[in-house]
């Protein structure tokens, strides 16, 4: 199942051409079995980017990586060993592959390892448009990071310090293959820009940053924009106090709404499951979320940053509703954890691909404001306090109090606290502010109740 012809013309970036490293695929497939492997799986990658960072108008850092990998697992029978190299050359490729052997000859048996079921393997590789090399001169960087930073600094006499503004363009490609045939892969880019400030009145600092992420240049958030929003996020935190302790609604705001996505997908991925550390084993066909929620996953996505044709072993993605009518429909499982759990794999080994999160009816954060009334609205989370065995949640947040549907006031010094089970069943509304940066995407969510721990 070679997919050479699936290939986007060889990008000048690299040193190593699609040919190579399929050549590379093909050698060590050929030295596992030789070597005695009943079957083998490989993944080779190049990639390079470079990153600019300005602080106060002067160049801080100026970074140019290239990296490569190679990762091969060989199965011997139910036993398994993995070895990996950054070392292209024929003799540590052949080492590479003798230490994979070696290992699986000494480690234990495992009757749920193996490569993924060669009839769930990617037979088909749509062009979902994931490269748009960035050709960014060093000194086009440097301007571009100033023009941020500049724009930060111009939005109020009150912003007294930068932590910078960065510039970051990137591209790799890789292959995979294994011994069922499969041989497949592509090139991708990630390219970002982000800034940092500070804002002094008196005695008091407040920090806040702003920063966007695309496959493609031209899909960034414009240089100004980017500034301007880190500028004015840092000066709404101005005067920031501790509240009360209270019970009251509270407003996840999108930069971070997508977090709770993130503990949903952990609790419900194979690896929780089969462990039994969730708090949702057997969810498939029970109600997690209020009846208007939907969620889908979405891997063919044009230009999306986790689209894929094909998961980390091969297996085809496929469009599916993981969340309909609030109802959990499947989980998220790779080869292993789906055999464990007596499943099969749902091309999710590496991740989920586009979470998509939907309301059936979705509202503009002014509306969710005014939908909340008065509460807490959350712009930052600190700290690490989920228990994903119990789906207790404790994490340091700080944002705005609401009243009236208004924001009065920054907040911050307090703790926010609930469980995720109810956290989930308790969202009120979901906000059409969506802004991509990752795997999930979520507008603002509005929670019914949680404990707010201030003085």
């Amino acid at each position: 199942m070679d997919n050479s012809n699936h290939h986007p013309e060889q990008p000048q970036s690299f040193s190593y051409s699609v040919e190579t490293l399929q050549q590379i695929a093909d050698d060590v497939l050929t030295l596992a079995h030789k070597g005695g492997a009943d079957a083998c799986e490989m993944n080779v990658s190049e990639g390079s980017g470079q990153n600019v960072t300005v602080r106060q108008g002067e160049v801080e850092t100026i970074e140019y990586t290239r990296d490569k990998g190679l990762s091969i697992t060989v199965h011997i029978g139910h036993k398994r060993g993995n070895a990996s190299s950054s070392d292209f050359s024929p003799q540590a490729i052949r080492e590479t592959v003798s230490a994979a052997l070696s290992i699986a000859r000494y480690t234990a048996d495992d009757i749920y390892a193996g490569l993924a079921d060669q009839d769930l393997l990617a037979t088909s590789f749509p062009d979902l448009d994931l490269y748009h090399p960035w050709s960014l001169p060093v000194e086009e960087a440097i301007e571009l990071a100033r023009q941020c930073e500049a724009a930060a600094l111009a939005t109020d006499k009150r912003i007294t310090n930068s932590e910078g503004a960065s510039v970051s363009a990137g591209a790799s490609h890789f292959v995979y293959a294994n011994s069922l045939g499969f041989c497949a892969g592509y090139p991708l880019s990630r390219h970002s820009i982000s800034c940092a400030v500070i804002a002094g009145e008196q005695n008091n600092m407040q920090r806040d940053y702003w920063y966007s992420v695309a496959r493609a240049a031209g899909d960034l958030e414009a240089i100004e924009e980017i500034g301007k929003k880190a500028g004015m996020r840092s000066l709404a935190r101005l005067g920031a106090s501790k509240i009360a302790t209270c019970e009251v609604p509270v407003l996840f705001e999108s930069t971070i709404a997508s977090s709770l996505i993130g503990y949903f997908v952990q609790a419900i991925s194979g690896g929780s499951l089969y462990r039994k550390s969730s708090f949702l084993l057997d969810s498939i066909g029970r109600q997690v979320f209020p009846a208007t929620i939907q969620i889908s996953e979405l891997p063919h996505l044009q230009k999306g940053l986790a689209s894929c044709a094909f998961d980390d072993e091969g297996v085809a993605t496929h469009p599916r509703k993981v969340v309909e009518n609030g109802v959990v429909q499947g989980y998220f499982l790779g080869s292993y954890t789906a055999r464990k759990l007596g499943m099969r794999s749902t091309g999710n080994a590496g991740g989920n691909h586009n979470l998509i999160v939907e309301n059936n009816v979705s509202l503009s954060f002014d509306a969710l404001l005014k939908k909340m009334n008065k509460g807490l609205l959350v712009t930052e989370l600190l700290g690490h306090g989920v228990n994903l065995v119990t789906g207790d949640y404790s994490q340091g947040a700080a944002g705005f109090w609401v009243e009236n549907g208004e924001i009065t006031h920054p907040v911050e010094e307090i703790t926010i606290a609930g469980n995720l089970k109810n956290m989930l069943s308790g969202i009120v509304a979901v906000g059409n502010d969506v802004i991509v940066r990752g795997s999930r995407q979520c507008g603002s969510l509005l929670i019914e109740r949680m404990t707010i721990a201030g003085h």
